[in-house]
């Protein structure tokens, strides 16, 4: 499966993390840059689905557009799901930035769209 990260000069720069999954690309905002070190944590807010071929993309949104802003490939690759549940996704990361098993956590209490982005302690 794949994973495309596109960093996302809107009204806040912030990086889109998106993982083919259904069908679609599950999609989580993430603020500050892709953790590429364990013990490196991002908040990631998921987002709404958007269609395969998006990974693609590239370019400028215009104004006036949900999401006006400059897009542009940061990393891509595949990903391989060890684990999914509702409230935890655990993925290795095959691209040219991010390499690794990487966690998504829902957190328990709060917003239901905030989860915990952070890289696995390799064993």
């Amino acid at each position: 499966m794949i994973y495309v990260v596109q960093k996302h000069r809107a009204r806040h720069l912030h990086y889109d993390l998106r993982l083919e999954m259904d069908g679609v690309l599950k999609s989580w905002a993430v603020p500050k840059e892709p953790p590429r070190q364990e013990g490196v944590k991002r908040l990631a807010v998921q987002v709404e689905d958007h269609p395969l071929g998006y990974e693609n993309f590239e370019g400028v949104i215009p104004e006036g557009y949900y999401g006006a802003g400059e897009v542009e490939l940061w990393d891509r690759g595949e990903y391989v799901l060890k684990e999914r549940r509702e409230d935890r996704l655990i993925f290795e990361l095959k691209g040219e930035k991010l390499r690794g098993t990487y966690c998504l956590l829902r957190f328990k209490k709060g917003e239901p769209k905030n989860w915990l982005f952070f890289r696995v302690k390799s064993s």
